[in-house]
């Protein structure tokens, strides 16, 4: 096969993996930079522009790796391959519903997938009773754009709660308020779907003063068994939104499994480090399997 690897570095973690065993594996591998691509719209026909070449029948697949600084160009590029028929590891409206936090617990919420109980308004001359919908405080507030556990806040009492809240309203910047699960225990699950698989999953424990779990932040991963109830709401969650490959977080409470994040470019580092598990191989054996 021709695949295609669209990140802005050759370097990253992921990217060199996924280089890797595919070329181990016998096929030809480009990495391409989504950000320094562009879409020629003309006539009916389709352009995707690399180094002054129009490269959008080259690759047989593709596996974006997008960024959440670029998100909306690079979803776009994603597009113009699919609409000629190349196969993705992530459709680009899986990407741009993933990069929303809030359109995905939309779309799970419908679907009867659990969620911790979720708020979003605008509206700011109710923030005590948003606070009280969901119980009252603590309360988690994450920003919509938030990664590797940036964004995300604990609000112990109400008065800090408020003022956090009434804060992020006068920046004009999107959130989202969350009910805090204090037995999850600063825990959290990760499972890396392929296809229709979870074909590896760790648990991300935070620091002890610290109740978000991200390993980006300090947190430390440990391999982990997943039940076949938890290993189907990842994969029906990953097939919700269109990614063939996906990062599905959630965490075990009281009341079973709820999900909180659906990652389209899940790192492969920690979880290959943490679980012993060659997630970049199964990836390349998916895409084998399911190209034509």
């Amino acid at each position: 096969m021709n695949i295609f690897i669209l990140s802005v570095s050759k370097q990253v973690y992921s990217t060199k993996r996924l280089y890797e065993e595919a070329i181990y594996r016998g096929h030809r591998v480009n990495v391409i930079s989504h950000a320094k691509c562009s879409v020629k719209l003309s006539g009916g026909d389709r352009h995707v522009i690399y180094n002054g070449n129009n490269i959008i029948n080259w690759p047989d697949v593709i596996i974006p790796r997008i960024g959440a600084s670029i998100t909306n160009h690079g979803a776009a590029i994603v597009k113009e391959f699919e609409m000629s028929g190349v196969f993705s590891t992530a459709r680009s409206l899986g990407i741009l519903r993933a990069q929303n936090k809030l359109r995905t617990l939309q779309i799970m919420n419908r679907k009867n997938i659990p969620i911790p109980d979720t708020v979003f308004s605008v509206n700011t001359e109710n923030i005590k009773e948003q606070i009280e919908l969901l119980g009252g405080a603590p309360v988690i507030i994450k920003l919509q754009e938030g990664t590797h556990g940036m964004g995300v806040i604990l609000a112990e009492t109400e008065k800090s709660a408020k003022s956090m809240i009434d804060t992020l309203y006068t920046m004009n910047t999107s959130f989202l308020l969350q009910e805090f699960i204090e037995e999850s225990n600063n825990e959290d699950i990760r499972a890396l779907v392929v296809g229709d698989e979870v074909v590896a999953s760790m648990k991300r424990k935070g620091l002890d003063d610290d109740f978000r779990s991200n390993i980006h932040r300090g947190g430390e991963g440990t391999k982990v068994i997943l039940s076949t109830g938890e290993q189907e709401m990842a994969v029906k969650a990953a097939n919700l939104l269109g990614l063939p490959v996906a990062g599905v977080d959630f965490i075990r409470s009281k009341r079973g499994a709820l999900l909180i994040e659906v990652n389209s470019t899940p790192g492969l580092q920690g979880i290959e480090t943490y679980t012993g598990i060659n997630v970049a191989e199964k990836i390349i054996k998916y895409l084998e399997k399911n190209v034509q």
